[in-house]
């Protein structure tokens, strides 16, 4: 049996796969290309079972359709929304959704759905078809897509759960939930968990629920009361996200979280801000000292122009950056630091 490794030896394999990747032409990032090869062919030799290797294959497909329906709108921000697909047409939540979706259109943001009936078909209709994703689930029980997304080449369908909430998160530069059943809690744990272990960057994460409604605020009752209270959360944490009773502050929480901020990436162990517009030396002053304990010691936050590090992202080497020595922890305060940010 060849003996081949994910890092080169210059085996016979390494040069079968040289060999194909050439014959194929054209191939960006041929090193992660070579070891994703590399990984089906060891998941070949290591005798897992067919129904292992049908879930490897048929996750490849998915993430790889996945990647390619939504790369052409990378420059476009997207706002994720979920809620229940019971919400009937009379329902006065459903009219709120319609309207939260054509309000994100007005403000240039697409939408990405569930695809499938109630708030999902509410908010791809207010959108409209043009400024939509849906993104469903095959399961044992009909499920049609919505005629907003019916035909539509941004509309994706999904074996797995476990791709279709990558995708859900993965393009999202906010998150949006109406009021809905185990589908939705999930989703909105799930960001959460994702944004307080820092495995998602931060984003806007909204609830939204009628003027006189008490789904949200319960929810909230219950983190409170049972989560926060039992030390199984911190105070911090309840700063993830936003409760609202109206469409128009939903869009505006959105709107300002990205009104200074632009997005953020590390560099060897420093985070980097990056900013639309430059904040002044008072307000660096004052982030030092609010935001001190997530700073690590002997660290700092400070303006920067981009890093030798970011030239993979020519686009955006002009923006002004705030370099901060973050401690990893404390993610809740790190989306605060953000809306100061916004607010200098």
């Amino acid at each position: 049996m060849n003996e081949f490794y994910f890092k080169r030896t210059e085996c016979a394999v390494d040069k079968a796969i040289d060999r194909l990747i050439e014959c194929a032409g054209d191939i960006d990032h041929p090193d992660l290309v070579r070891e994703m090869i590399v990984a089906a062919l060891k998941a070949g030799h290591e005798k897992n079972d067919r129904a292992h290797l049908k879930l490897m294959n048929s996750t490849m497909k998915e993430m790889r359709f996945t990647g390619k329906i939504f790369s052409p709108y990378r420059d476009v921000r997207k706002v994720t929304v979920f809620g229940s697909a019971r919400t009937r047409p009379e329902e006065p939540v459903y009219e709120m959704a319609r309207l939260f979706g054509r309000k994100l259109a007005d403000s240039a943001y697409m939408v990405i759905t569930g695809g499938g009936p109630g708030i999902m078909q509410a908010v791809n209709e207010g959108a409209g078809t043009e400024k939509s994703f849906g993104v469903n689930i095959l399961l044992p029980f009909e499920q049609k897509p919505n005629p907003v997304v019916a035909g539509n080449p941004r509309l994706i369908t999904y074996k797995y759960f476990f791709n279709r909430k990558v995708a859900f998160l993965k393009e999202a530069d906010a998150v949006a939930l109406f009021p809905g059943g185990f589908g939705t809690l999930d989703e909105a744990m799930e960001t959460l968990t994702l944004l307080q272990t820092g495995k998602h960057t931060p984003l806007p994460l909204v609830l939204i629920d009628e003027p006189e409604g008490t789904y949200w605020p319960r929810w909230l009752r219950f983190l409170k009361e049972e989560l926060y209270a039992e030390g199984y959360i911190s105070e911090s944490d309840l700063k993830l996200f936003e409760c609202v009773n109206s469409v128009d502050a939903a869009v505006e929480r959105i709107n300002h979280f990205y009104s200074r901020y632009h997005s953020m990436r590390y560099v060897d162990k420093k985070l980097v801000i990056r900013l639309l517009s430059a904040v002044n030396d008072s307000c660096i002053e004052n982030l030092n000292k609010q935001f001190s304990d997530i700073i690590k010691p002997g660290g700092r936050i400070y303006l920067s122009e981009s890093l030798p590090e970011e030239a993979d992202e020519p686009e955006i080497a002009r923006l002004p950056r705030l370099i901060v020595d973050f401690n990893l922890q404390g993610f809740g305060r790190l989306r605060t630091l953000i809306d100061e940010i916004n607010s200098c």
